[in-house]
């Protein structure tokens, strides 16, 4: 008589084939986790064309890059995940999940795999075609756009279980993410890079949860950030992660709201 031995791994992986599955029947998220990312760039490139950069030892392409990014990491995983954790508790998919070998972190981990995977892939691209059509050389400090990278998508995943433990209905799943969405995009570095902003302004604006991983991206290609500015980040994404990680374990709903 032989016995099946299933590792987490394994677990998480067979759930998220069947994630990636419900995933490519969902055309609105494709919509706009697959083709939004790609079209916002370019409005932010006409505004870069605008803007004396050079004063800031910036370019067009160290603006639009990052910022491509970072509109990945929004669309692709956050306002994403948010979605499918909400529906999926809904669903009560998440509730009989539990009943079984998978525990919460990997019934998590493995509904949110496919998201971050897509996330990944479409940053890579993005990094390409921008790297090509804006003639950028290649990064300077490219270990530091690649963490950036890798602490922006565990972060907007964590972030968007705490966003689906507030969140009602699918309905609204597509409101709740909003907030996050407007401040990061406006204050994070993605439209207007922090170096053009009044330094009250700007001091704020480097405390919000995607600004480290706009300024890591972005110092990976100028090579300008010092050990100290990398360092410090670094703790602020790790900060902003081990904080969402907390308020995950603390108010995460399995069952739906009644």
């Amino acid at each position: 008589m032989s016995t099946t031995t299933t590792t987490p791994m394994r677990r998480m992986t067979s759930l998220a084939r069947a994630e990636l599955t419900l995933l490519g029947r969902s055309k609105g998220t494709l919509v706009a986790a697959l083709f939004v990312p790609l079209v916002l760039p370019l409005s932010v490139r006409s505004a870069a064309e605008e803007m004396d950069l050079a004063e800031a030892g910036l370019t067009p392409g160290t603006v639009v890059l990052p910022a491509a990014v970072g509109f990945s990491l929004l669309f692709a995983v956050y306002s994403a995940l948010v979605g499918i954790f909400v529906v999926r508790r809904e669903e009560l998919v998440l509730k009989r999940l539990r009943t079984g070998e998978l525990r919460d972190a990997e019934i998590l981990g493995g509904s949110a795999l496919p998201a971050v995977l897509t996330g990944l892939a479409q940053c890579l691209l993005l990094t390409v075609g921008c790297s090509v059509l804006l003639d950028l050389p290649a990064p300077s400090a490219p270990h530091l756009a690649v963490l950036g990278l890798l602490l922006g998508l565990v972060m907007c995943a964590a972030l968007a279980a705490v966003t689906a433990s507030h969140t009602r209905t699918g309905e609204s799943a597509q409101v709740t993410p909003m907030p996050l969405m407007f401040v990061s995009m406006l204050g994070s570095g993605m439209f207007v890079p922090l170096e053009l902003l009044p330094d009250r302004l700007a001091s704020f604006c480097e405390v919000l949860p995607l600004t480290p991983v706009v300024t890591l991206v972005r110092g990976g290609w100028t090579g300008d950030l010092s050990a100290a500015e990398a360092l410090g980040a670094v703790a602020a994404a790790v900060a902003w992660t081990v904080l969402a990680v907390f308020a995950v374990r603390r108010w995460f709903r399995w069952e739906p709201r009644r």
